[in-house]
Parts: C-alpha cells; sequence; structure tokens
C-alpha cells in the first residue's frame, strides 16, 4: 500500500544547500514535491517560520513536518521515492 505524504521543499535559489536537494530531484525526477521559493513569495517564508520556528531552507515539510539539512532531505527522497 503506497501512502501518499504532502510534500513541500521550501527553497531559495541563492543558496547552495537548496541547490543541491534541487539538482538531486532533478536528476532522479522527483516530482511529488510542491517547490516553494520563499524570496519569490515572502508568505512561503511566514509559514516556514511560523511551522517551523526558523527561516532556514532548504526545509522539507513532510505533512506539515518540517525536515532541515540537505543531506537529511535528500536521504529521505532516496527512501521515499
Amino acid at each position: 500500500e503506497v501512502i501518499y505524504m504532502k510534500l513541500e521543499l521550501f527553497y531559495k535559489e541563492s543558496c547552495p544547500y537548496c541547490q543541491k536537494v534541487l539538482r538531486f530531484m532533478e536528476m532522479n525526477d522527483i516530482k511529488d514535491v510542491e517547490l516553494k521559493d520563499i524570496v519569490a513569495n515572502p508568505e512561503f517564508r511566514d509559514t516556514l517560520v511560523e511551522v517551523g520556528g526558523k527561516g532556514q531552507v532548504p526545509c522539507l515539510f513532510i505533512d506539515s513536518k518540517p525536515m532541515y539539512e540537505s543531506m537529511d532531505i535528500i536521504n529521505f527522497l532516496k527512501e521515499n521515492n
């Protein structure tokens, strides 16, 4: 049984750690993650701070629970795709 999680990646273009995660997703054809650019849309940044308690990116929301650290995010995506 496949359980679908809601995945949202909060990121900003200028962040090398975000780029690392985005590159990994591109190379592995991961399409089921909603991308939220916190620079292009300040509301996303507000959500990130409200839910996660800080404005740190990259941050992957897994069913609205924040996960930080690019390698943790990449490992999660590896295991769950």
